[in-house]
């Protein structure tokens, strides 16, 4: 392309020079030769130099078309690198509203023959000191200058090691919150929300917390023709020690996410703790948080009625194109029945109750997505669906039997941006044998008598909508439910219920949990170099309603949360 650029540029000059030498010409000409014979020159000189002028337009005209094709060729090579089709990069609608868009994709480096090609034409160009200070020559040289440092100067809280890229990201946060009801900490445990006539129902909650502050570490680097990416977030919601709030606030820290992406042309592998795929996204199955949807409450257990979880796993991505995008994912099972079920006796070492770590499981869920990603009217749209596989096996202590039973579950979601800067979620989810995707609000299944797994029908929903009204202030609001059947027997030789939602069983038994939210995220002052800092603010309505109440209990329970944030965002 500079080749071209600096011939055209010869050819017109010479052609600028020829034009300057033809009057001269002309005068020698008229000084030593008679009248008719100089007339008959100079109409033959006038005639050569129209159609040289005339040359000189259609170079011109060349030059200009060379000029633009230039310029989209540095802009393709240098500022946006090619990257996988399914990783366009972030999108206007993924600022830092919320607790994950924070991380910054960073560009992948040119490869050595990449850039001695664009720079070498550059030099030679600027080796002609003939050239005019305005030429397109010269601007084609200053532009690809400029160019290069843009590429080459760092970018804040980067570091380049070798052929590397890493970049340290996250947050400091400040959180204010209040429940009328003392539900205790910082996430909201919306399957427990106390009565108004124990104790906790009748007192309200106030805490401040730094807990949810994130350090963010992601390393990218192009081996041959596979691009890689590293990512490490943490917080600080770990365990915590009984004496947490007394003296010291000792905020434990904890693995959130840690993964090894690989791309190479229309395929992904990944492996390492992520979010599940069943977990909505914003774009296509990729694992970056910005392309996650978790909405922008500030509550750390985020909203009743999502369908998530972050859990080891390994996965495949195939992305035909830059629409479509197709996932199969194995993923860490668990056998999960929560508090609220009775069991057998004999059971509690073989599922998990909520505390049981050394849970026996058969094979792994199996989970797969396909998403499409179209632009309509300019606006970009967001549609996937998803189904999860899932094995329960126990063991019957008194006969010495396996039984094995499978569960299953899909959802539909859509995120679709109908207006600028105007977005409309909704998320749906339905399985059997699922419940520990809808935040282990309840049960996977129960066990009955004869120790054979049978599991419960749930699912959960959640719509919501996002307007950023200016740069600096997003608004948003959902409104969520998930629902748990009721799943039990009766056995005749102990007189009792065992399972889920039984006349007479706990209160923790619930039928549905629902939660509104309204809230509002004003970014009060951003800089490239310095980071953001934003004011979240969020407001919740939960009520939960159990299968089962004694007729001195209150038939449902509900507690109103506020929270307000301030949060220094990393650049």
């Amino acid at each position: 392309m500079f080749k071209s650029v600096h011939f055209l540029t010869i050819v017109s000059a010479a052609g600028l020079l020829l034009a300057g030498a033809v009057p001269a010409f002309c005068q020698s000409v008229a000084n030593g030769t008679p009248a008719a014979e100089r007339s008959a020159v100079v109409s033959k000189l006038q005639s050569q130099l129209a159609q040289q002028q005339k040359e000189i337009e259609q170079l011109r005209s060349a030059l200009a078309e060379q000029r633009v094709l230039l310029q989209q060729v540095l802009k393709a090579t240098k500022i946006y690198p090619a990257s996988n089709p399914a990783n366009p990069g972030p999108s206007a609608s993924t600022e830092v509203a919320s607790t994950a868009r924070v991380i910054r994709k960073q560009p992948t480096s040119l490869s050595a023959q990449n850039e001695s090609s664009m720079k070498a034409p550059a030099r030679k160009v600027a080796a002609n000191s003939s050239l005019p200070a305005g030429s397109t020559a010269r601007q084609g040289e200053e532009l690809v200058q400029g160019l290069e440092a843009k590429q080459e100067a760092p970018a804040p809280l980067s570091l380049r090691i070798g052929s590397a890229h890493l970049t340290l990201g996250g947050f400091a946060d400040f959180t204010a919150m209040y429940r009328s009801t003392n539900v205790g900490g910082i996430g909201t445990q919306f399957g427990s929300i106390p009565y108004s006539n124990t104790p906790n129902g009748l007192l309200s909650e106030t805490r401040f917390s730094a807990q949810n502050s994130r350090v963010k570490f992601k390393m990218t680097s192009k081996v041959g023709k596979t691009n890689v990416t590293g990512y490490l977030e943490s917080d600080f919601l770990g365990v915590q020690p009984g004496s947490a709030y007394v003296t010291s606030n000792s905020n434990s820290l904890r693995m959130r996410l840690y993964w090894v992406d690989l791309q190479r042309g229309k395929f992904e592998l990944l492996a390492g703790q992520s979010w599940s795929m069943l977990t909505p996204n914003r774009r296509g199955i990729s694992p970056d948080p910005s392309d996650i949807f978790f909405t922008d409450d500030m509550d750390t257990n985020y909203q009743v009625g999502m369908v998530w979880t972050r859990a080891p796993q390994i996965r495949f991505v195939y992305h035909p194109n830059r629409e479509w995008a197709a996932g199969l994912e194995l993923e860490n099972p668990e056998q999960y029945v929560g508090k609220a079920v009775t069991l057998p006796a004999g059971y509690e070492a073989q599922i998990d109750n909520g505390g049981n770590l050394s849970t026996p499981n058969v094979r792994p869920d199996l989970i797969g997505k396909i998403a499409y990603d179209p632009t309509i009217g300019g606006h970009r749209m967001h549609f996937e669906v998803s189904g999860v596989l899932r094995s329960f096996r126990l063991l019957n202590p008194a006969t010495n039997s396996l039984s094995t039973v499978t569960g299953e579950g899909g959802s539909f979601n859509m995120n679709l941006e109908l207006a600028t800067k105007f977005r409309f979620i909704l998320n749906s989810f339905y399985s059997d044998g699922g419940g520990r995707y809808i935040f282990g609000l309840g049960p996977d299944f129960i066990v009955r008598p004869d120790g054979s797994p049978s599991p419960v029908h749930s699912g959960s929903g959640l719509t919501g909508l996002e307007y950023r009204v200016r740069p600096g202030t997003m608004l948003f609001g959902y409104y969520g439910a998930a629902y748990y059947q009721r799943n039990y027997s009766f056995d005749p030789a102990t007189g009792s219920y065992a399972g889920y939602g039984y006349p007479g069983s706990s209160t923790d038994a619930n039928r549905s949990i629902q939660e509104g939210t309204i809230g509002f995220t004003e970014t009060l002052w951003k800089a490239p170099r310095y980071g953001a800092l934003e004011w979240i603010n969020q407001y919740s309505y939960v009520t939960r309603n159990p299968w089962s109440v004694s007729a001195a209990t209150p038939k449902n329970a509900h507690t109103n949360m506020v929270y307000t944030d301030l949060r220094y965002v990393l650049p």
